[in-house]
């Protein structure tokens, strides 16, 4: 998946989940989705090439790092807590969802619950 590619299914996503914004707080180079006030994923360029960062839980974020070459700790975010997703490697378009509705949820469930648009642990997760 190229740069382009990455960043639009990023935004379709997130544009689909209830009450997400997006915003330019850093300038017209930075893409900032919210929920709520609060920041869920961004896009930037580093070295050129359009990238994707979002939250997760460090637990996740360590293993997401040590199985693909294309996640790295956060870009200029808490490296514990936030991966940025490079173009290129082994990223899908499921994944990249899929890792953009967690972010979601993850700042959804830090959210007082009356501020709360979806219940975090039960959406977007399929009934098995």
């Amino acid at each position: 998946m190229d740069g382009e590619a990455l960043q639009r299914t990023a935004a379709l996503r997130a544009r689909e989940l209830p009450a997400s914004t997006l915003e330019f707080p850093f300038g017209p180079g930075y893409d900032v989705y919210k929920v709520r006030g609060k920041m869920f994923m961004f896009f930037v360029e580093l070295d050129g090439r359009p990238v994707v960062t979002l939250k997760a839980l460090p637990s996740d974020g360590m293993a997401l790092r040590d199985a693909h070459r294309e996640i790295t700790p956060g870009y200029h975010m808490n490296k514990r807590h936030w991966i940025t997703l490079h173009p290129g490697g082994t990223l899908t378009v499921g994944m990249v969802e899929e890792l953009v509705t967690e972010s979601y949820r993850l700042v959804v469930a830090g959210l007082p619950r009356d501020q709360q648009p979806v219940e975090p642990h039960a959406f977007g997760r399929r009934q098995r």
